[in-house]
């Protein structure tokens, strides 16, 4: 399976949920994570510490695609068209990240724009970096995709300060000493669940 993780806006999460959905996928089958953003954020996560698969160049992706059975797909911010197209073309799953906030649901539908243009339909919304109780953003968000019939994962990832000890680690979020850890392992078990389960 290649799953990519694309967005038209930075700082969605995308490279966060990249790193913890291939570890949920290294757990079912051989699996890599392709580095596809200039930043190479993935490259530099992994080069803190240890995860439990190998984080791989872009250039590198043909050499490792034929060695794993899932490859995730790091994406830069705002892919061109073409490399949009070569990447939906390949992809069984696009995942679109996106926070509850105006503006990233703004990049959002600039983001299904495109993937409309091009007539992919293999995608799906991922809301992430959602606020805590009593915030209902994530619950207005999500009512607000779903009335405009589209896809979006039933789970979502909230918004938790773990997520920055694992990263400064270099390790996945259940790996690092923090009570909230492993309930933020869980959000995104939920949504490899959802994954693998089509």
């Amino acid at each position: 399976m290649i799953v990519t993780l694309l967005s038209y806006k930075g700082g969605v999460g995308k490279t966060l949920s990249a790193i913890h959905l291939a570890a949920y996928l290294a757990g079912q089958n051989a699996t890599a994570l392709i580095d596809g953003d200039r930043n190479r954020s993935a490259t530099k996560w992994a080069k803190r510490g240890e995860l439990p698969y190998p984080v791989v160049d872009e250039k590198a992706a043909a050499k490792y695609a034929r060695n794993y059975e899932h490859l995730v797909i790091d994406t830069q911010a705002r892919p061109n068209p073409e490399d949009l197209g070569a990447l939906a073309d390949v992809s069984d799953l696009v995942i679109v990240p996106t926070p509850p906030t105006a503006m990233a649901l703004d990049a959002t539908f600039l983001t299904l724009d495109a993937l409309n243009s091009i007539n992919c339909q293999n995608f799906k919304i991922l809301l992430t970096l959602i606020p805590p109780y009593p915030s209902t953003d994530g619950k207005d968000a999500r009512e607000r995709l779903q009335e405009l019939k589209l896809p979006v994962f039933a789970g979502e990832i909230r918004r938790m300060a773990v997520y920055q000890k694992a990263e400064l680690a270099g390790a996945l979020v259940n790996k690092v000493s923090d009570r909230r850890a492993n309930m933020a392992w869980r959000d995104y078990q939920s949504i490899g669940s959802e994954i693998i389960d089509g």
